[in-house]
């Protein structure tokens, strides 16, 4: 059995049945390691200069008089590992970061170790100029470090072997779309030592590692300042799930003995010499996936492997995803030369998406067997605890789809999209984190999201866009969503000592907008990219409003008031009242100026300038959510934003904030009837919500989640009533809805409705609270409280 094919068989069944997180194994870490610098020191191989392309193989053998009932490493590396024991997959990292607070995971191997020799292995890649816009890196490394003396046998240095494999090469992407994630495979069988893992395996010929700097701890003491590319932390949120899956069906083939049973694996394959082919597999939903291909003989074969989330027509439109006939596929690729031998296994380094992926064979003299073809499920380790159920089945199927779009979006960070960028943008990590925390409760993904961008803000006081990323992009309108989703997070986490810590960098945005305001009472010109929305309307630009770059766009002026709004409930809150009475005058400032100046009666609505050249549904969708419109005049407004075609309307991504004005203006029970855009991609085959209405680039984007969280928040009614969920409100919007029951996931248990109104409006059935919380259910004007256990509504 060759080590890849091991690799497979042992990697998914592991991983969460003996694999613990380095969070849970906190209290039994050396705390020296955390302060002093390791004994441990980062390795490398003598062939590489620093920075370059490579895949390396590193090796240790060590032997013990007998099994440990404990031995806990912990382990990195620059840019990502694969880590075994006694050819067993252990798992995979680091968790992504940056050169400041490079993560490293801890481990309890005792498991896997048995008396005597012990071989220890790590595949490890440097994907340099080729690696995702997201992965940051300082230079190629390995670093493993036994927790005390007892594990020391263990720690890399020059007794460690490494191998330059150089059956691995990049294959670039060619898409006509902005793609950032990263570049294929291209892997010869010829050059790889198959057997490396093994205990006889003869590694000779490998040269001793070379080691580069030391490990050093971000919080390190006493070191004199000692140089390091490198200051590791340790990981804070779980190792991501893996596990096996199997293709649903074969769309296409030119093979007339293809069956079944190859599907299931049950039987082999044989691709004829001297032939070519295609084969076309569905995954009948889209899927972030290690593909996993093992095959034997067909020297000097080659196969190719397409991975798509749709299929293409001759014009390049994806149509119903569901269709197949006189489609293409065209997407992101690995290639891999065969050598002729028994049970290769291929699987790639980093995961693909896809729905659709074709295998595109060429053989020679020899034939191909292709022995077994599946794949193994990766994503963050997100559990549905939420539910959600009502009369319509349609809002059942956007639950579902919504719920696979932001588990495809989350991995070791949130991304916006994970076949194309997976890159964690602020403006789309809001919305995931609100849907994950209120379906899973586990808000750890959050936590290090809002720490992680944080620690991106620039010399000048914001944030970079997206984080982390080892490109620098500006969007200053994300740097206030960030100082919302630190919001959300303290409405939902009792966790004051880390929002306080955010309080500075949210100051820093804050003055910096301030410092921007001109004579006008608005904001003058701000540079950069200030992405609001994707939409295609006049004096729009690339996301960029009207008269942002000008000066005096009521839409980003607005959004400053919203975000001061939220950043005063966390001054006041933290005792900084002065600050916060300032920001506040300042807000109702800019409020009056923009009505004043762009308010346009005869229309009723707020102009997006005070020129009243464009009019669109975000400046006044800002307007009634900060309540620059009037009370009285809301429900108007809003009405007028919905009903009028020839204003700016909102994408997807928009449609969130669109939705809180609706409950603002008093007329959330619309919000069923909205969910159009959502059926119309559910008719369309997708399986995931999209970056847009068709034409799309993107089949799964996070922004377009937002319906789940509003079915609990909105539908059930569902919110924190103050600062770290300690007490609930719940005030339901039913719509055209007669039944809904819901639950989700609280730190003190689960909050649990099920109601059901009648023609008349009367509402009957039960709210059951978590013991030791209260709250408070609002129907029609009228409040109740609430208390812990089974509460009768009638």
């Amino acid at each position: 059995m060759n080590d890849q094919f091991k690799f497979l068989l042992f990697g998914f069944l592991v991983l969460f049945s003996n694999l613990k997180t380095s969070a849970q194994l906190q209290d039994r870490i050396n705390p020296e390691l955390l302060n002093r610098k390791w004994t441990a020191k980062w390795i490398s191989s003598p062939d590489n200069a620093g920075s370059e392309y490579g895949v390396y193989l590193f090796r240790k053998e060590i032997t013990l008089n007998s099994k440990p009932g404990n031995f806990l490493i912990h382990v990195s590396a620059d840019n990502r590992y694969k880590f075994f024991v006694n050819e067993k997959y252990i798992g995979n990292g680091p968790a992504r970061g940056h050169l400041l607070k490079w993560n490293f995971e801890s481990i309890d191997i005792a498991s896997y170790l048995k008396p005597g020799k012990n071989i220890i292995t790590a595949l490890v890649w440097n994907f340099a100029e080729y690696r995702p816009l997201a992965q940051i890196s300082g230079q190629t490394g390995f670093i493993l470090q036994g927790n005390t003396n007892a594990e020391s046998i263990i720690n890399t240095d020059t007794t460690w072997r490494v191998f330059n494999d150089r059956a691995y090469r990049p294959y670039p992407v060619n898409l006509n779309q902005y793609y950032a994630a990263g570049a294929g495979e291209k892997f010869n069988c010829e050059n790889h030592p198959w057997k490396w893992m093994e205990a006889d395996f003869n590694d000779a010929d490998w040269k001793k590692a070379k080691e580069s700097e030391d490990g050093n701890p971000v919080n390190g003491v006493g070191q004199w300042g000692a140089p390091s590319l490198h200051l590791l932390q340790q990981r804070e949120i779980p190792f991501m799930e893996e596990k096996m899956q199997r293709f649903s069906k074969i769309r296409r083939s030119g093979l007339s003995d293809l069956n079944e049973a190859f599907l299931t694996g049950e039987k082999s394959l044989t691709i004829p010499a001297r032939s070519k082919i295609k084969i076309l597999f569905d995954q009948n939903t889209l899927t972030n996936a290690y593909p996993v291909l093992t095959f034997s003989k067909g020297k000097n074969g080659v196969i190719k492997i397409t991975y798509a989330e749709s299929l293409f027509n001759e014009k390049l439109e994806k149509g119903n995803r569901n269709n197949v006939e006189n489609k293409k596929i065209i997407g992101t690729q690995d290639l891999i030369y065969c050598d002729g031998g028994e049970n290769r296994t291929f699987q790639t380094l980093w995961w693909r998406t896809f729905r659709y992926l074709e295998l595109e064979i060429e053989t020679d003299d020899d034939p191909i067997i292709l022995n077994d073809f599946h794949s193994i499920f990766t994503a963050y380790p997100f559990i549905e605890k939420a539910v959600f159920k009502c009369d319509n089945p349609l809002l059942a199927n956007i639950w579902a789809a919504g719920w696979t779009t932001q588990r495809l979006c989350a991995g070791e960070t949130f991304f916006d999209c994970p076949y194309y960028e997976q890159l964690q943008y602020i403006g789309d990590t809001r919305i995931q984190a609100l849907v994950s925390s209120f379906v899973s409760g586990d808000t750890r993904l959050t936590r290090k999201a809002i720490e992680s961008l944080h620690d991106s803000r620039l010399p000048f006081g914001i944030s970079q866009s997206r984080y982390p990323c080892n490109q620098i992009q500006i969007i200053p309108t994300f740097s206030l969503a960030w100082i919302t989703m630190v919001y959300d997070y303290w409405m939902i986490n009792d966790n004051k000592p880390f929002v306080r810590s955010m309080i500075p960098g949210i100051m820093e945005t804050l003055n910096w907008y301030e410092a921007r305001i001109d004579s006008s009472g608005m904001l003058g010109p701000v540079a950069w990219w200030n992405f609001v929305d994707w939409v295609d309307s006049k004096d729009w630009d690339s996301g960029n409003p009207p008269a942002i770059h000008n000066g005096n766009s009521s839409i980003v002026s607005l959004q400053y008031v919203y975000t001061i709004e939220k950043a005063t409930a966390l001054l006041n809150a933290f005792e900084m009242k002065e600050e916060a009475l300032r920001l506040t005058k300042l807000a109702e400032s800019i409020k009056t100026a923009v009505y004043k100046k762009c308010f346009d009666a005869t229309r009723g609505l707020i102009a997006d300038s005070p020129e009243k050249r464009t009019y669109s549904q975000h400046a006044n969708i800002w307007a009634i959510t900060t309540n620059t419109i009037p009370e009285g005049n809301k429900a108007k407004v809003m009405n007028a934003v919905l009903n009028d075609k020839y204003i700016a309307q909102c994408s997807l991504y928009f449609r969130f904030y669109l939705i809180e004005a609706l409950e603002k203006a008093g007329l959330a029970d619309q919000f069923i009837s909205m969910l159009t855009p959502w059926k119309q991609m559910l008719d369309n085959g997708l399986t995931t919500f999209a970056e847009q209405s068709d034409p799309t680039r993107s089949d799964c984007h996070a922004w377009s989640a937002s319906p789940v969280y509003y079915f609990l928040s909105l539908v059930c009614g569902i919110k924190p009533n103050e600062p770290g969920f300690k007490s609930v409100r719940i005030e339901p919007h039913f719509g055209s809805l007669q039944n809904i029951e819901g639950s989700m996931p609280h730190p003190l248990g689960t909050i649990k409705i099920a109601l059901k109104k009648d023609k008349q409006d009367h509402l009957t059935g039960e709210i059951i609270l978590p013991e030791r919380l209260t709250g408070i259910f609002t129907w029609n004007g009228e409040s109740r409280s609430l208390n812990g256990g089974i509460n009768q509504i009638k």
